[in-house]
């Protein structure tokens, strides 16, 4: 197991989001993803960057960060990385982050809208029917050997046989660590991960507004479901002990500092 996993599961996971490109305050944005990125980075943490969240067109990390003349520190920055690229600018995009030194990608499947470009197989010299996150990290692997630690996503909200069975095959192709959906408390589906023997990143939903997952737990939370982000963080560094945390959806101004000294 890489040395630097071992320094991640003492840290936070902190989730930045790039200005949407069809923004009218782009200048704006700019600004805040600047404050957020040095603020994260500041404290240790490590900035974990989203790729087209949600189909909605964003900029890309590995562009606005050079542009914006900002500083990465060593084992600080992951991208997020999904199958929503020419193979073009899936290169273009690799080969930079790999001049910034990036060493962690969290490669998911990720989801699309009518501009956004689908990796096909063949670009890929692939004969499958379609390119999943399972291919798209042997990929990565084969062509940038040694290059990138390279995360996988895990969702305890699916069949399990199938998304267990799913795993394996990542593994298979190269994944070296693994990033859960966010997580309510004690799940007995996110301790069976420790059969793999794998980094373990547990994410948090940090908003207050839980009705928000209700598309991704596959049942529907009422709006008025009380919620305590930071009660609920507590508790998943109790249980998950040992594994990081990943936090999406922070309050930078409320939460964000709140975080210092919280890690236990």
């Amino acid at each position: 197991m890489s040395v630097k996993h071992d320094i991640h599961k003492k840290i936070y996971h902190v989730e930045v989001l790039t200005p949407k490109q069809n923004t009218e305050k782009l200048e704006d944005d700019l600004e805040k993803f600047t404050e957020k990125f040095n603020q994260v980075t500041e404290a240790g943490y490590v900035v974990c960057i989203t790729d087209n969240p949600m189909g909605n067109v964003s900029f890309q990390a590995t562009d606005i960060i050079p542009e914006l003349g900002l500083i990465p520190k060593p084992g600080q920055l992951s991208l997020h990385l999904n199958t929503f690229h020419t193979r073009e600018d899936l290169h273009k995009l690799l080969d930079t982050a790999a001049g910034l030194g990036v060493k962690d990608i969290l490669v998911i499947s990720g989801d699309g809208n009518e501009r956004l470009a689908k990796l096909q197989p063949a670009q890929l010299g692939l004969t499958c029917n379609v390119v999943t996150s399972v291919e798209l990290t042997a990929y990565i692997r084969k062509n940038w050997p040694g290059v990138f630690s390279i995360g996988v996503a895990f969702n305890p909200y699916e069949p399990q046989d199938h998304e267990l069975e799913k795993m394996h095959r990542k593994i298979e192709a190269g994944a070296e660590f693994i990033c859960t959906q966010p997580v309510l408390g004690k799940d007995d589906r996110v301790l069976a991960l420790a059969q793999f023997g794998l980094p373990v990143f547990i994410e948090c939903w940090m908003s207050k507004k839980l009705h928000l997952l209700s598309e991704c737990v596959g049942y529907t939370i009422p709006e008025d479901t009380p919620y305590d982000p930071m009660t609920n963080l507590k508790e998943l560094q109790s249980i998950y002990q040992g594994q990081g945390m990943y936090l999406a959806m922070l309050g930078y101004k409320t939460q964000f500092p709140l975080l210092k000294g919280f890690w236990t």
